[in-house]
């Protein structure tokens, strides 16, 4: 494709487009990004960004492989494994918090990268310094790995659906609380719904309470070493 017009294209880095395109996405999420806009935001034309990154579809795994590196990768031989596996979880957990596009582009993507591979073989390490070995480390990891992306849904979830709201022209927080309290009129003809409701004082009787994640956590770590400790 030949460039054309804007910024001269040997002034723009990879680096930067990636990083601009995180920040969009982050801002207006998958549906949000575009050459064009994204080209907007660098002060550069659109023909300038294909030049680096090719294509959207591109430009998205890119972006996807980048915010892996948010992720600290601590050593389990210094802090042991336990910790290490929690602090890894925990930043995981908060990195998908933080972009939520990357979840809802999961289905539709191929994400492959150095970003995912390193975070990937940090974790099966710290499996295998807590005793796991071959598959077992690899089951380890994945037990853990789908317990935060089922945990990360909810906010993937719902910031997209305030994106769509926010578009209709309608006020997200408005609709959504008219929804939750419809759920929780239904929520009334059901017995221990009812007492959630009525002992949370909340319509919001879907919601997990707020220490959730780090109890699931703590549930599966005990889980992992009560199974080291019977070997």
């Amino acid at each position: 494709m030949p460039y054309r017009e804007g910024m001269p294209r040997d002034t723009l880095t990879r680096e930067q487009i990636i990083q601009t395109a995180v920040e969009l996405l982050d801002a207006e999420g998958l549906e949000g990004l575009n050459m064009r806009s994204l080209g907007r935001r660098l002060g550069s034309a659109a023909t300038a960004v294909y030049w680096h990154v090719k294509s959207k579809d591109n430009l998205v795994v890119l972006a996807g492989d980048r915010v892996w590196d948010e992720i600290k990768l601590p050593d389990p031989g210094a802090v042991g494994w336990r910790a290490a596996a929690t602090s890894m979880a925990t930043d995981l957990y908060g990195m998908l918090t933080r972009h939520p596009w990357l979840m809802q582009a999961m289905p539709s993507y191929l994400f492959h990268g150095p970003g995912k591979a390193r975070h990937d073989d940090h974790s099966l390490a710290v499996y295998e310094a807590a005793g796991f070995v071959g598959a077992e480390a690899d089951q380890a990891a994945a037990t853990v790995f789908t317990f935060v992306l089922g945990n990360a849904l909810g906010e993937s979830a719902t910031a997209s659906l305030t994106r769509r709201l926010s578009r209709d022209g309608g006020d997200p927080e408005e609709l959504i609380r008219d929804t939750m309290a419809q759920a929780a009129e239904v929520a009334m003809g059901f017995p221990r719904l009812r007492a959630r409701v009525q002992a949370m004082e909340t319509i919001d009787y879907g919601g997990a309470p707020d220490d959730s994640f780090e109890f699931g956590l703590r549930a599966i770590f005990d889980g992992l070493e009560a199974r080291l400790a019977l070997r």
